[in-house]
């Protein structure tokens, strides 16, 4: 529950948030609405469960191998890919505790894919606790609010002939900050397209791609892969700014009043929601703590954000050693890839900035360092910005031509 962002982006989140507020002011009749209104019902599920039936888990998942596909359908076009068949899969997946969940992937077919072209897995920057947070369905809304901001970088891939799997990473619980359950989901959604003959890629050479939280599930799918997938041709992971050691970031930051504590918050309720018999939020909150969870426990970024605005983890509850729960450390332990044995086979290429002070950036040269000991390639590229934000863009089409000569089969550089 401490924040997870530090001051350093106060002041870009702080225009974020105000822009925020000055959209949901103005917005429906014209009449101001309350910044901070009244939370809804007491009753309220988190979360809120998906009302199409496509998402609920058929019958007989248990008996199904992960990947294996539960239902496919084609969508209408999106204006976000122009030109690109849009169609989306429900898998077997596997949560945190090994048992059997419905997981979904969004894939994009641009008109020039040959068959068994390359397949890229981009993991979205998700950040949310909602299931109307989904990338499939915030590809289809006209709310100004939820925008699919790495379209452009998605695109390029596209005008390359790269089919695009979009996996909503965090489960079917919504579950952000479970970090090894977003490797495991994307690599089922890997397996679960190959399946399907009209997705083209039965034999595909795969790329991996995300940044931030979609960088952070996409860590763990590269080191995952050799035994969780060791059939997928991953041919290259690009990752950039990817928090790769949570117990460190907890550590290390502080619990004052910060403008994003509403994404800090988020995270403490989303590993309760995949840990609930070792990670008790909840019943620690106070009243603040309960009208914050109330008005966040479905909400996307933005309204995250919004209502999280200027608080704090002591102002949510009256427990002064709420983080005195050696289980929640072993949990966010088991969700740090720097701590996790496994090394890649395929080759990775990373970036961020030097002086990003959200994440620890000494856990990534941690372990791109033991990866680099075990033989792994790894390509880093120090972007020259200060902060978390303004690197996200920069790596990117470095990321895409190194993701280019992997499917051409060039070898890969490495500056280990």
């Amino acid at each position: 529950m401490r924040s997870l962002i530090p001051r350093s982006l106060g002041a870009a989140v702080a225009v974020t948030v105000l822009g925020l507020a000055a959209a949901l002011a103005g917005a429906g009749t014209g009449a101001a609405q309350p910044l901070f209104p009244a939370p809804p019902t007491s009753d309220v599920a988190f979360p809120i469960p998906d009302p199409d039936p496509f998402y609920q888990p058929t019958p007989d998942i248990a008996e199904r191998a992960p990947g294996d596909v539960l239902r496919v359908r084609q969508l209408p076009p999106s204006y976000y890919f122009p030109g690109s068949a849009m169609w989306e899969v429900l898998f077997r997946s596997t949560d945190s505790q090994g048992n059997p969940i419905a997981a979904n992937t969004t894939y994009v077919l641009p008109a020039n894919h040959a068959p068994d072209g390359p397949l890229v897995s981009y993991q979205h920057i998700i950040n949310s606790l909602g299931h109307k947070c989904k990338i499939v369905t915030e590809l289809y809304t006209s709310d100004p609010l939820h925008q699919i901001r790495e379209a452009a970088g998605l695109n390029i891939a596209l005008a390359r002939g790269w089919a695009v799997s979009l996996p909503d990473h965090l489960g079917p619980r919504m579950a952000y900050g479970a970090a090894k359950l977003g490797g495991q989901i994307t690599l089922d959604g890997i397996r679960a397209v190959k399946q399907v003959p009209e997705l083209l890629v039965t034999n595909s050479q795969v790329g991996l791609g995300g940044y931030s939280g979609g960088g952070m599930a996409t860590a763990w799918a590269a080191a995952l892969a050799p035994t969780y997938a060791p059939e997928l041709d991953i041919v290259g992971a690009a990752i950039g700014g990817a928090p790769m050691n949570l117990g460190k970031m907890a550590q290390g930051l502080g619990s004052n009043p910060h403008p994003a504590f509403g994404l800090a918050m988020a995270a403490a309720l989303g590993l309760e929601r995949e840990y609930p018999d070792r990670i008790d939020v909840t019943s620690q909150l106070n009243a603040q703590g309960r009208w914050l969870k109330q008005m966040i426990g479905n909400g996307c970024t933005n309204e995250i954000m919004l209502f999280g605005v200027g608080r704090s983890a002591t102002e949510m509850t009256d427990n002064k050693n709420f983080m005195d729960n050696p289980e929640a450390w072993k949990v966010m332990d088991e969700n740090s890839v720097e701590l996790y044995p496994g090394v890649p086979k395929t080759p990775i290429f990373e970036w961020h900035s030097p002086t990003d002070a959200l994440i620890p950036v000494d856990s990534i040269d941690n372990t791109l360092r033991r990866y680099c000991e075990a033989g792994t390639p790894v390509q880093t590229l120090l972007t020259p910005t200060p902060d978390h934000l303004s690197a996200a863009a920069l790596g990117v089409f470095q990321g895409l031509d190194w993701m280019d000569a992997r499917f051409r089969g060039d070898p890969p550089p490495s500056t280990c």
